[in-house]
């Protein structure tokens, strides 16, 4: 059909128009306003309106009351007329429409709604049925002259201009209906959108508040390293500070130690000037007594020669100026120096060697008269000492023959003697293979002998009962000193590796200094016998050779520790006889019999605790180097020899007084059937050999024996060490 094939000229025709390009405002609501408020215009003819008027009917047109015969002359025309005749015509005539501005002369009955004929071009391509190019041919005519106004109310024109009505009003109430939908759409999409955006708000709020947790985290673990790092260097700070105040408490101990040493350098200073002029006086009262020994008129100078006696007083006198001098600086308020002391002591040695020749002057005049006397009493000496010899000789005999008889012996076994012996060779080699630095030959090895000898000698000396803990600290020391480590001794840093033979030395004096504390101190105080024992117990543990010195010394100065009593040989003296008894023999003469048996008893005590002590912060591993089964050895043997007056009940009781208990306590029963042996058959012989003055030790030994039989026990020795003692 015609009209489907302009649908798209008058879709064209409408899109061209005023009203399909007015833009679409979206605030129109906001300000008040209609939504075609833009849409209204001053009605006017459009320039293709001749082409809806070609089409009007022109029967139509004459018979409306509306147009005006005279005005304009329609001529019909069949349809074969052609398009370029109807088309200049109808041109000229709309011009002279379009050119008209207003309808002035419409009947008052034309509805005011009536649209623009400047809409109706889509509706001429609709009834026209042209095709574009036509409508393109039309628009190129050119206008004509204005013809006079005429008036468009027509029943067709009526009708169209109703049907546009209608079809607007349709158009409107359909924009409205999809104007509704769209504006509920659009709500619907806003909301969607909104709540998507909330969402998407909510979402954003979490990652930002993980965000912001993240980072807070990140900042906390940073604060808190930051804080490890600065209580780190803080710390490190702190123990730089605490550095130094230690170094700092160091410096002023060494120099506080420095002032005492200082000090202690004067006082010894101001000590040994004292003492050396303290040895001035004396050497000078020495030498003036001497002096007087020149004179004529002495006793000893009378058998002298004149000329020899001159000589020697003048000699005399003038070594009495050599000290006077010598006094005369001291005078002055300074002591005599070392030098002084030489020239005065040279002086001293010169007057005594000058004494000397006098006396041996004189001997020589004397010693012809002397001579017999002396010859005489030495034979007389020989004879009393043959007859002692013969008649120690005679007892050793009796002794033997009864000894026999009885079934004891008066030597100990020979394997004890093998031992014995043993132990005495390794002790001599020992001495031996520190020959060289026990004679230095320069000063500073015999400044390294007295160093190590101090550190050897004073930590045993300090052993007391106070407390353990002192012990502990004696110990580390020996322990340290017999590992070849520094020791402090004396403010002074020694050690026993600085010389090759310095190990020996120091375990041969350490060996000799704790039986020297047992021959006086553990003497003079029996509850000493423990803390010593304990130590040396110890040291043997760790030092073996150490415990076979100081068997050793123990043998060689108490031979009945063996047990051990050596007989006389021919030709020994009888003061170096006394001293293989362990008498101490000196100028004076041999000790008395209760100094000896004092340190015999102090020896034995000592031997006793070290058989049944044990070092307690020891391994504790193995068996004890010297342990209660040489306790037993030694009092079974005691028992198979014949007694000794005085000593062996002596040695007898303090032994059993210190180790009887932990005898008792390890050999129970045989323990007992000894102690029964002991007084049943070996106490008589000790009554039978023991003088009427020497009971003391036999009377302590028998009630011993009486109170122990009795009760069945034997208590613990006085000053045993107790746990008390270690926590001390």
């Amino acid at each position: 059909m015609p009209s489907e094939n302009l649908r798209w000229e008058t879709l064209e025709a409408l899109k061209n128009s005023p009203k399909g390009q007015v833009t679409f405002d979206p605030y129109w609501s906001e300000r008040g306003e209609h939504i075609l408020a833009g849409c209204k215009e001053t009605p006017s003819l459009s320039t293709h309106s001749a082409v809806i008027l070609e089409r009007i009917d022109s029967r139509s047109l004459n018979k409306s009351s509306f147009l005006d015969s005279s005005s304009i002359d329609f001529e019909e025309k069949p349809a074969s007329v052609s398009s370029s005749e109807s088309k200049a015509d109808l041109n000229s005539k709309i011009s002279s429409l379009s050119s008209t501005p207003s309808l002035k002369n419409q009947p008052k009955d034309v509805p005011e709604s009536l649209p623009k004929l400047s809409m109706l071009p889509a509706l001429n391509d609709e009834t026209r049925g042209e095709s574009p190019e036509e409508r393109e041919d039309v628009s190129e005519v050119p206008a004509p002259p204005s013809p006079p106004a005429i008036s468009l109310l027509s029943p067709r024109a009526m009708e169209t201009a109703g049907h546009i009505i209608r079809f607007q009003k349709k158009q409107q109430e359909k924009a409205k209906v999809a104007l509704q939908e769209r504006q509920s759409l659009q709500e619907k999409l806003v909301e969607s959108v909104a709540s998507t955006e909330l969402e998407h708000l909510k979402r954003f709020e979490e990652l930002r508040e993980l965000k912001q947790r993240q980072e807070f985290q990140s900042i906390r673990d940073m604060m808190d390293r930051e804080t490890k790092e600065l209580m780190g260097r803080q710390e490190k700070l702190k123990e730089e500070q605490r550095h130094r105040i230690k170094i700092l408490n160091l410096r002023v101990r060494e120099l506080e130690q420095q002032r005492h040493r200082e000090a202690e350098l004067e006082k010894q200073r101001q000590a040994e000037g004292r003492e050396r002029l303290r040895s001035l006086n004396s050497i000078q009262e020495e030498i003036l007594q001497l002096n007087q020994l020149l004179e004529p008129s002495a006793q000893t100078n009378a058998h002298l020669p004149a000329a020899s006696l001159a000589s020697h007083s003048l000699r005399g006198n003038q070594l009495c100026s050599q000290v006077s001098e010598v006094v005369r600086k001291t005078a002055e308020g300074e002591f005599p120096s070392v030098e002084d002391m030489a020239v005065a002591e040279r002086a001293l040695c010169e007057m005594r060697s000058v004494i000397r020749q006098m006396e041996e002057e004189a001997a020589r005049v004397q010693e012809k008269k002397k001579k017999d006397q002396e010859q005489e009493e030495e034979r007389r000496k020989q004879e009393v000492l043959q007859a002692q010899q013969e008649a120690q000789k005679k007892a050793e005999q009796a002794a033997k023959e009864k000894a026999q008889k009885k079934g004891l012996q008066n030597n100990a076994e020979e394997s004890t003697m093998k031992w014995y012996k043993e132990l005495q060779n390794s002790a001599a080699q020992c001495a031996q293979s520190f020959e060289q630095l026990n004679s230095p030959k320069d000063a500073q090895t015999k400044k390294l002998k007295l160093e190590l000898q101090k550190a050897a000698t004073i930590p045993v000396s300090q052993i007391s009962t106070n407390s353990g803990s002192q012990l502990r600290e004696i110990f580390d020391r020996i322990d340290k000193l017999l590992s070849g480590r520094a020791v402090v001794s004396g403010g002074k840093s020694v050690s026993a590796s600085q010389h090759p033979q310095g190990l020996e030395f120091v375990g041969y004096k350490l060996a000799e200094k704790f039986v020297k504390q047992g021959e006086e101190e553990v003497a003079s105080h029996h509850e000493a016998a423990f803390p010593i024992g304990v130590v040396a117990s110890g040291i043997w543990e760790l030092h073996p050779q150490v415990g076979d010195l100081i068997l050793a010394h123990l043998h060689k100065k108490c031979p009945y520790s063996v047990p051990h009593y050596p007989p006389m040989k021919d030709g020994t003296p009888v003061d170096e006889y006394q001293k293989i008894l362990g008498y101490r023999v000196d100028d004076c003469g041999v000790e008395g019999q209760d100094s000896f048996l004092k340190r015999m008893s102090g020896m034995i005590r000592l031997y006793a605790a070290v058989i049944q002590l044990r070092w307690p912060y020891g391994s504790k591993q193995g068996s004890v180097p010297h342990g209660l089964n040489h306790g037993w050895r030694w009092l079974a043997q005691m028992l198979n020899m014949e007694p000794l007056a005085d000593i062996t009940a002596t040695l007898l009781f303090d032994f059993l007084e210190v180790c009887g208990n932990a005898l008792m306590k390890q050999y129970q029963g045989q323990f007992w059937k000894l102690i029964l042996l002991l007084k049943d058959e070996y106490f008589p012989r000790i009554e039978a050999v023991t003088s009427s003055g020497e009971m003391g030790s036999v009377i302590r030994l028998k009630q011993f024996l009486e109170m122990s039989l009795q009760s069945r026990q034997i208590s613990p020795p006085k000053g045993q060490l107790s746990a008390t003692f270690w926590r001390s």
